[in-house]
């Protein structure tokens, strides 16, 4: 039997399909990330050519030359190692190295740029990688960087150090200043969680008087001219503000109107003011060594300042029990002395001191210590950061006496808020309270008293 169902055709395997090909086009670096790659390139060639001059220079020669031939040498000498690694580096690149290469080994590293500029208030180092600065009263974050943590604290070492100073992990916190003034600060680890923060409050190079003040607003041309003759007619004045309210640059332009004939003892944990007269005598705090011992404390200043025939005495910044002992200088005769105080308003300035000397230990009443302060200072002199970053004088307020337990004062000028300008900037003025001032018969001894009239827009009479 023939079986007709129909034949099928075998079953053929399909032909696998050829994988299409894909063309993977090279992976593009962003601007940034070519950016950070040179800079990574950049800085292994810095810390080669740095490795390499350790060993080719002498130190001990280096230290005897001048700083420009110094960098003069380095710079030779990193031209030549670049030479001869046959690195391949632009000239600007090349002058890049040298440069950091010579801040590294004279100045103060990635700083020096920023110490430079003339416009910045404060630097504020916050570990290795963060580094902000403020200016014009706005804080803002820099590209500057260090190498490592190690690289921040050997800069910190070299600073304090140059102040006979220290700061390691047995004494992480410390006080310095710079050659030009500028004041330091520097708190290691293991206090500083996030690596060594370093902090400068940096002086403009051209020292400020009032009169730059007032080109700024801080000040008015009235307001000005009773600063001048309060500190000229030898009031004892107190400087009160917050941190950054500008109350060491105040301070620096009221020294301006003593008499040159004058001789001033200034005492300060770290000497940061700039007296402009030629008999000045600048006294420095010292901490405790090693074992605890050789500590100068800034009592210790103040008291010694009496055997040292002071026509005036300005203390840097009022904070302790020394609070006493410059009351006491205050009323034996050394009138036209001054000093800067942490407070908000001139009322809460007289209740700093208060509490200062009763830090000290001092077992008086509180009015007997309330007559000490009415007694011993004339003028409260209030400065303030105001929100838009501006610094101004708020108050001119004068000690009158005492009514009762309390400390009566009176306010000569005030700076009246008036509102906001289209950027956000504070719009306000100085303004005369037409009260009489205490000081009056002063400011006619020194023969003042018609421009003080004038300034407060009183009477003369």
């Amino acid at each position: 039997m023939v079986d007709d169902s129909p034949i099928e055709d075998p079953v053929v395997a399909p032909e696998p399909e050829t994988p299409e090909t894909i063309e993977l086009e090279p992976i593009q670096q962003t601007p940034r990330e070519r950016q950070s790659a040179a800079e990574h390139k950049l800085q292994e060639v810095k810390i080669s050519v740095f490795n390499d001059l350790i060993e080719a220079v002498d130190l001990a020669q280096l230290s005897t030359l001048s700083p420009d031939a110094v960098r003069e040498e380095i710079s030779d000498i990193v031209s030549e190692i670049i030479s001869m690694r046959t690195l391949v580096l632009s000239a600007q690149e090349q002058q890049q190295v040298i440069t950091d290469i010579c801040n590294d080994v004279l100045g103060l590293g990635p700083l020096e740029p920023l110490l430079a500029r003339d416009d910045i208030a404060d630097i504020m180092v916050n570990g290795p990688e963060n580094v902000y600065i403020e200016t014009n009263g706005k804080v803002e974050l820099t590209d500057v960087k260090f190498r490592d943590n190690a690289q921040l604290m050997n800069i910190c070492q070299r600073i304090v150090n140059a102040v006979g100073r220290r700061v390691d992990e047995a004494s992480p916190i410390c006080d310095a200043r710079l050659a030009d003034g500028s004041r330091v600060n520097v708190i290691a680890p293991p206090l500083a969680i996030d690596g060594t923060t370093l902090t400068i409050r940096k002086f403009k190079k051209d020292k400020l008087k009032l009169r730059d003040l007032l080109n700024f607003g801080s000040v008015s041309e009235q307001l000005s001219a009773v600063l001048q003759i309060a500190a000229a007619s030898r009031c004892n004045i107190l400087i009160s503000g917050g941190t950054g309210s500008g109350k060491t640059t105040l301070l620096n332009c009221l020294s301006n109107y003593i008499d040159h004939n004058e001789r001033v003892v200034t005492c300060e944990d770290a000497a940061e003011l700039q007296l402009q007269q030629p008999h000045v005598v600048r006294l420095e705090t010292r901490p405790a060594n090693l074992e605890g011992a050789g500590e100068v404390t800034m009592r210790d200043l103040v008291k010694n300042c009496l055997r040292m025939r002071p026509d005036r005495i300005i203390v840097g910044e009022v904070r302790g029990p020394e609070a006493f002992d410059l009351l006491q200088a205050m009323n034996t005769g050394h009138d036209g002395s001054m000093g800067t105080v942490h407070a908000n308003s001139p009322r809460e300035a007289l209740s700093r001191i208060e509490s200062m000397i009763a830090m000290g230990g001092f077992t008086l009443p509180p009015k007997a210590t309330r007559e000490q302060i009415s007694s011993a200072l004339n003028v409260i002199v209030q400065a303030s950061r105001l929100r838009d970053g501006s610094r101004k004088v708020t108050h001119v307020t004068e000690v009158v006496g005492m009514e009762g337990d309390v400390v009566t004062l009176q306010d000569l000028y005030v700076f009246e808020y008036e509102g906001e300008g289209a950027k956000g900037e504070v719009i306000g003025s100085h303004k005369p309270t037409g009260l009489r001032p205490q000081f009056w018969d002063r400011a006619r001894y020194f023969g003042l008293d018609a421009k003080l009239a004038e300034a407060l827009e009183i009477s003369n009479a």
